[in-house]
């Protein structure tokens, strides 16, 4: 059916923003080179133009950086946390006040939809700092014994889907705990947490106590291998976590993984249908579906199948793909032709193993890196795009008739960090969710986050928790 009328261009300025042509490592409060001069290119998904140009950091500066912090540690640590507090607050505060240039940075380097890093990124990243903030003087009160200590140098590596939420979910509980920091950004997306530098340096935080290094993951596994870090915190593959695993191993460092997903998105015969099709678009396509925790796996209850299938078949030709700085806009760009790649690949082994693949009518743009929102239906437990994390916007469609059949599928999965539950009955849902091996459970909603939750998963997914009182524990010496 033809829309009743058209969305005219809605584009976010660009110039709100204003990038470097290069940028250097943060060490010890200030922008340096690499010791070997390395740089490499971050690019736009959307447009493939380049953005800027940024330092590669070997071993000798992950070394630079890891003095730095150890050096600020003594003094950082020893503050009283009310004062720790006014630094975290004034991050905080700071960040809400450059928002929209962060979200139109975010946005030009990650590909997502400016509404997304606008309306759910920045003010989630700001609402981490405040929380923290409010933690860093009651931490003889977070249930961990009287007077907890730091664990000193944080190694933390975080990934290129949530660039700036994932700094804030690392960095800061660390600080909060009297920690200091090396962080590594993504390879693809370094821009945030360059800025992120800057927003240190504007609130007067000590040298040294926030360090970004930048590279690839050879940066990576230097940082992670350093002997001087006593904490390591990863979120990212399952395959990258188990390799962090075995070097941190025989080691006394300290160890949380937050890795992939699978998550299943349960729909019961007595579910709002008409939410519930919000909740699993929401859950698969928000981001492009690169996000750990999606809603990948869609169980439906066999009698209302097709009577969903069309509603979501209907929801989804409504969905915008185009421009990330267009405020209209539902679907950006793949964040790299390296993703891109993989999950054209694992769509078409879902067709040439006989699922039945539906994307809406949908005009790709010429330059960048692009993927229809994809739909299969008759899949098996059995098919590849069942069981392996895509990390793009396919939903696989499973049917199920029992409660108990839905809580078998559901569970059969090596991964274990997200599931959805959707039904008008409080009882069925809380039944439900205490069968399901996973750390996150929605009821009627999906992809809902808050800083005094925690998240974290089971089984490959990785192990520890981030966020809440919870988030806590993995800084402090208990």
């Amino acid at each position: 059916m033809a829309s009743a009328f058209e969305y005219a261009p809605a584009p976010e300025s660009r110039s709100v923003v204003d990038i470097a042509p290069s940028y250097g490592l943060f060490i010890d409060g200030e922008f340096t080179e690499a010791a070997d001069g390395k740089v490499f290119k971050t690019v736009s998904p959307s447009t493939e133009e380049v953005l800027s140009e940024v330092a590669q950091a070997g071993t000798e500066d992950i070394d630079r950086a890891v003095k730095a912090a150890r050096k600020a540690f003594e003094k950082w640590s020893a503050l009283p946390g009310a004062e720790r507090a006014k630094y975290l607050f004034r991050i905080a505060r700071i960040i809400q006040e450059r928002s929209r240039e962060l979200a139109v940075l975010e946005t030009l380097d990650n590909g997502k939809p400016i509404k997304e890093t606008r309306d759910a990124d920045l003010p989630l990243v700001a609402a981490h700092f405040f929380y923290y903030a409010g933690w860093a003087d009651k931490l003889d009160h977070a249930g961990f014994g009287a007077n907890p200590r730091p664990l000193g140098v944080a190694g933390q590596v975080i990934p290129w889907n949530f660039p700036l939420l994932m700094l804030a979910w690392k960095i800061a509980p660390a600080l909060a705990t009297g920690n200091t920091v090396v962080l590594k950004p993504a390879e693809t997306t370094p821009l945030s947490a360059l800025f992120f530098a800057d927003i240190c340096r504007q609130a007067g935080l000590p040298k040294g106590v926030v360090n970004i290094v930048t590279g690839d993951g050879r940066t990576g596994a230097a940082l992670v291998a350093h002997p001087d870090v006593n904490k390591v915190a990863f979120t990212g593959s399952t395959a990258v976590g188990k390799e962090i695993a075995r070097t941190v191993a025989g080691t006394a460092k300290k160890l949380t993984l937050e890795l992939g997903g699978k998550g299943a998105n349960i729909v019961f015969d007595d579910a709002p249908l008409d939410q519930a099709v919000e909740g699993i678009v929401n859950g698969i396509f928000f981001n492009q579906g690169q996000v750990c925790c999606a809603g990948s796996r869609l169980l439906v209850q066999e009698s209302v199948q097709d009577e969903l299938l069309d509603a979501l078949k209907r929801r989804l030709s409504t969905l915008r793909l185009g421009d990330p700085l267009d405020k209209n806009t539902d679907i950006g760009a793949i964040n790299s032709a390296e993703q891109l790649a993989r999950i054209t690949a694992l769509a078409e082994r879902g067709e040439a193993e006989g699922a039945e693949r539906w994307s809406p009518a949908c005009e790709l743009p010429s330059s960048g890196y692009w993927f229809a929102p994809t739909l299969f239906t008759n899949v098996t437990q059995a098919h590849t795009i069942a069981r392996e994390e895509i990390f793009g916007p396919v939903l696989s469609v499973l049917t199920f008739r029992t409660p108990d059949e839905a809580v078998a599928k559901a569970n059969n999965t090596q991964y274990g960090l997200s599931a959805g539950i959707w039904s008008e009955k409080g009882s069925r849902i809380l039944a439900v969710a205490n069968k399901l091996r996973a750390g996150v459970v929605w009821s009627n909603t999906f992809n809902k986050f808050d800083p005094t939750s925690p998240f974290g998963g089971y089984k490959e997914s990785g192990f520890g928790r981030e966020g809440g009182r919870h988030g806590l524990e993995a800084y402090l010496d208990v």
